[in-house]
């Protein structure tokens, strides 16, 4: 009774590659317990889902790995479950194909629940809504994308200038250190405080100095995961 309202996509699709399409489908639906009068429709929904009816006659096997993993998200989604989890539903594919997965993903979270599961973290950013994040069957980090871009307070600052000045002239208060990119783009490390980024355009403004572009810097991706490691392993010990 659980499993009717679970949908699941392994990292290598469960695929039979001499059946084609349509047989599998029909095949998966009876497996999910579709009833006899809806196995049809059921298959017809999926297919046209996940942009794979023209292939319906085609064997599996003679499919391109950006539409066979298409037929494995059907599988996943033809009982039309509350649950649905993908575990690494983009491994193998060109970017074009990651694109296209990526979309009917986020096409299926807007009706039922879905849970991707993957360690490649621009993939998380790209799909995800939500992070929960385990290491060594521990929660590490359960919150929304936001407040993960922001676990790490951002404290360096990029700024790009028509006429900039000497790079000491950038080293002004609450800038501990500047690092040259080019001709007109700086790095400013700052101390955190939120104000400084606004001092810091004041200035540039203030001194004639053309201010072209000034962005708060965020963590990557990766140093905010290595940093919630290091914090979980500090705990354990």
């Amino acid at each position: 009774d659980a499993k009717r309202h679970i949908g699941f996509l392994p990292q290598k699709p469960p695929l039979y590659g001499d059946l084609t399409v349509e047989e599998y489908l029909l095949h998966c639906a009876r497996l999910r317990w579709v009833p006899d009068g809806e196995l049809k429709s059921a298959v017809e929904e999926v297919l046209a889902r996940c942009g794979i009816t023209h292939f319906r006659k085609r064997l599996i096997k003679n499919l391109s790995g950006g539409y066979q993993q298409r037929v494995g998200i059907a599988q996943a989604i033809v009982h039309k479950p509350d649950l649905v989890v993908f575990d690494e539903p983009t491994n193998g594919l060109d970017p074009n194909q990651i694109t296209e997965v990526r979309h009917l993903i986020k096409e299926i979270a807007e009706e039922r629940s879905v849970l991707l599961s993957t360690h490649i973290l621009s993939e998380v950013q790209a799909t995800c809504r939500n992070i929960k994040m385990i290491e060594n069957g521990q929660m590490i980090f359960s919150g929304s994308i936001e407040e993960f871009d922001n676990y790490i307070q951002p404290n360096t600052l990029l700024v790009e200038l028509d006429t900039p000045p000497m790079e000491c002239d950038l080293l002004m208060p609450g800038i501990s250190k500047v690092e040259t990119l080019s001709e007109r783009r700086f790095r400013l490390r700052y101390d955190g405080d939120q104000d400084t980024a606004k001092r810091v355009a004041e200035t540039c403004v203030t001194r004639g100095w053309g201010l072209i572009e000034l962005v708060i810097e965020k963590s990557s991706l990766d140093a905010i995961f290595a940093q919630l490691s290091k914090s979980a392993s500090k705990g354990r010990k």
